[in-house]
């Protein structure tokens, strides 16, 4: 019995909200009329008073805007811009901090050839034209040094 119950209450619920469907509709009319004092009335009802004349009005709706859609594009593709030049100013940045990190990373090793270098009691190979291993002497070493400050100066802060 719950279930035919329990049916009948969904089956009045749906045939309300209907008829409240149906009925919204119908009281969106407006009427305005002259009353027997001369007044102008409005009212959602019309006149119950016989022999009035009654003019329906119809509410105006907001005005539609004609270029809703052209602005809607144009605000989602200044939205699509400013995530591409984010996009940008990030990988930019990025790419910046790598850069900036490799030149670290070549001006420690840059100077740690320089310390070596400047040590005397350590031999020092370098390949010449054959690709033989020869030990680089006292002048080699002052021009390498003098090279390697040089870049230094100009690269590395």
């Amino acid at each position: 019995m719950a279930p035919k119950h329990l049916r009948w209450v969904i089956a009045n619920v749906l045939a309300g909200a209907l008829g409240l469907a149906l009925a919204l509709p119908a009281s969106a009319a407006l009427y305005k009329w002259t009353d027997a004092n001369g007044r102008v009335v409005y009212s959602d009802q019309p006149p119950t008073a016989p022999n009035v004349q009654a003019e329906t009005l119809r509410g105006t709706g907001p005005a539609a805007n004609a270029n809703a859609v052209k602005e809607l594009a144009q605000k989602d593709a200044e939205f699509r811009k400013r995530q591409a030049d984010r996009a940008e100013s990030a990988a930019k940045a990025d790419k910046e901090r790598a850069a900036r990190d490799a030149r670290s990373e070549e001006c420690s090793r840059v100077a740690s050839s320089v310390q070596q270098l400047s040590w005397g009691q350590v031999v020092i190979y370098r390949a010449n034209e054959k690709g033989e291993q020869v030990p680089m002497d006292e002048a080699a070493r002052a021009r390498e040094r003098s090279r390697l400050d040089a870049w230094m100066k100009e690269n590395c802060k």
